[in-house]
């Protein structure tokens, strides 16, 4: 059986203040059905009628109406079914059975995914997932691809190495920190980004920086990366975005414009960083 843990919902959609100050006037307030937490965790909870729902999906729940984009910080980790395992470790299933089971449990997960919603959210934390599994990482992909109207989404700490299959059409602020990227390009598609937090990564440099020129990116944060080490960074990086006002929390300065050496016919191409 298929298992994924309920949503999580806090009193606070904001990213936090100790990687990014702008953007602290995220906060949002809203009602959802919440796993049972401790008394000193900060956050509000509903606690459920008993433990044996801790672990399942808010839309497997009787008379429970809460739709995806209702919950600030769902967890979407899921586990394979007991069918799926048992294919997985060699065994040999009645395959006609299996398939039938499938289309009897087709419908209920076509209800499951217009429950879910991910379309219609514009505030979404999807953070900490702790994504150890192939399994679990493709049902985080899937809800990634449907945020087709998310604006602001935080997912912090999620060891992630590659978005840039990935399409956000309309998220103005992002916060990736605290993951796995290497290079720039393996940023999803950002049209219209404003902010983004990519603190705490290892990106070692400035290639695939001229994407971001096309947006109205207006602040980015790169600390604790190996690129922040390379020479004329921030000139380099204000340069390649015509847009941007802060860097690494830093309003951009005088200081920050291409110094003369790099002027020049010569130079022309200095801000093509692709």
């Amino acid at each position: 059986m298929s298992e994924s843990s309920s949503g999580v919902n806090t009193l606070s959609g904001s990213f936090p203040k100790s990687h990014s100050s702008q953007y602290s006037e995220l906060g949002v307030t809203r009602t959802a059905v919440s796993a049972d937490l401790s008394p000193d965790s900060g956050l509000a909870s509903t606690p459920l009628p008993s433990s044996r729902f801790r672990f399942v999906s808010w839309h497997r729940l009787e008379q429970c109406d809460v739709t995806g984009d209702q919950l600030t910080c769902p967890r979407v980790r899921e586990g394979p079914s007991e069918e799926e395992q048992f294919l997985r470790q060699g065994g040999n299933l009645f395959l006609e059975e299996g398939r039938r089971k499938r289309r009897e449990e087709e419908g209920q997960r076509w209800e499951e995914r217009l429950q879910e919603n991910w379309e219609n959210c514009l505030e979404l934390n999807l953070s900490y997932q702790d994504l150890g599994d192939l399994y679990q990482q493709e049902n985080f992909f899937r809800i990634l691809r449907r945020l087709i109207r998310v604006e602001k989404l935080q997912l912090i700490d999620n060891s992630l190495t590659n978005l840039s299959f990935v399409r956000l059409p309309r998220c103005r602020m992002l916060n990736l920190h605290r993951n796995h990227l290497v290079c720039l390009r393996q940023l999803p598609k950002l049209p219209v980004v404003e902010h983004l937090c990519l603190s705490e990564n290892a990106i070692s440099s400035l290639e695939g920086l001229g994407v971001l020129g096309n947006s109205p990116l207006r602040s980015i944060n790169l600390t604790r990366n190996p690129v922040t080490f390379t020479q004329d960074y921030r000139s380099r990086v204000f340069s390649c975005l015509p847009n941007l006002e802060v860097l690494d929390g830093i309003p951009k300065l005088p200081g920050d414009f291409l110094p003369t050496r790099l002027k020049g016919p010569e130079n022309t191409r200095t801000c093509n960083i692709l």
